[in-house]
This record gives structure tokens, sequence and C-alpha cells, in this order.
């Protein structure tokens, strides 16, 4: 009686790995599909960076300045910053997806990293300034911030404009 329930479960274990396995294989992405994935994400990441940026422009063009927001945006481009070059791990070069990347991120990934703390730091000095309410010098820190932007889109981003 052991040994055949014994056999029972040794069978239905290797009919569930069998099962698992094969479900396992079938839910694996194609390279297609990690690529259209990885632009998803990368153009995910900066959509929110513009969330983030668009009240500053604003502030930086005459609306009403608020240090509370401003600060805080900042510190959330600063956050966001670093996680630009991890969403670029996946060179798509050669699939069909939409996107604004050029080859040069790829080829000079350095540089590219550089871009991305660049940001970051001009990000938290914003940020700082913000904090101290002083519009100022908090809109002339901005300068640096959206500087940070434009260096990277001409070095790294097709250009639509």
């Amino acid at each position: 009686m052991i040994k055949k329930a014994l056999v029972v479960a040794t069978a239905a274990a290797v009919f569930s790995m069998a099962v698992v396995t094969t479900a396992n294989a079938q839910d694996a992405p194609t390279p297609e599909q990690v690529a259209a994935g990885a632009a998803d994400t990368r153009q995910s990441v900066f959509k929110l960076l513009r969330f983030y940026l668009v009240p500053l422009v604003g502030m930086a063009r005459g609306a009403p300045f608020d240090a509370e927001l401003a600060e805080k945006n900042g510190r959330r481009i600063a956050a966001l910053a670093p996680s630009i070059p991890d969403v670029f791990m996946h060179d798509t070069r050669d699939f069909d997806v939409e996107t604004e990347a050029l080859d040069v991120i790829w080829e000079d990934k350095a540089e590219f990293e550089n871009k991305a703390m660049a940001l970051m730091n001009n990000a938290n000095a914003f940020a700082d300034l913000a904090a101290t309410g002083d519009r100022g010098q908090t809109l002339g820190a901005f300068r640096a911030l959206g500087g940070s932007c434009g260096d990277c889109h001409d070095t790294f981003r097709v250009d639509n404009d």
C-alpha cells in the first residue's frame, strides 16, 4: 500500500513538474516582446519625469512659485534619474520598436550614465534651493536642471524639434 502510494505520488510530482516546465517555456517572452517591453518601460519613465518637470517649467515661465511643490518634484526627478541607464539595459536596436533612442546610448554607456547622474545632481541642487523658499535662486537652478535634460537629448535622442 505504501509502495503504491509512493509510486502515485512520484508520478504526480513528475507530471506536475512537466506541466510547470511546459507552462514556463510557453510563458517565456520572445526577444521581440522583451524589446517592446523595454521600450514601453523607458517611455513610462520619461513620461513620469515629464510629469514632475512640467510644473517646474510653468514656474520658470511665470506661474506662481510653489517652493514645496518645486522641492518635491525636484526630489522625484533626482530619484528617477539613476533609473534611466537601467531602463536602457536591453539593447533594442535590432527590433522594430517605437523609440527616439539613438544607437550611441549603447555605444557610449559611460557618457549616458554620466548624463543621468548630472540630471540627478542638478535636480537635487534645485530641490535644495527650493527648500529655502528663495524663488530667484531656485529658478536660477532650474536652468541647470533643464539643461541636463537638453544636454542628454542633444546627444542621445532623435531630434524631433
